[in-house]
């Protein structure tokens, strides 16, 4: 069970929307849960690596010479 409280603005657009569709508040925000949850996920697995594992930095001359542009 998850309790959130919405900013007004939000709460009537979810309503107005759940009415609209026949659909209900909580499907609409179980999907945007859904739809962002592994990007969230993804976002802050790359920041635990790059503090613990900071890669190198690489200048565009050195870029260019790997590269052979």
């Amino acid at each position: 069970m998850l309790a959130i409280r919405l900013d007004p603005e939000i709460e009537k657009r979810l309503e107005e929307l759940a009415r609209k569709t026949g659909r209900t508040k909580t499907f609409y925000a179980r999907e945007a849960i859904l739809e962002h949850l592994e990007d969230l996920e993804d976002v802050y697995l790359a920041e635990e690596r790059l503090v613990k594992r900071p890669g190198k930095i690489y200048s565009a001359e050195e870029v260019k010479r790997e590269l052979d542009l």
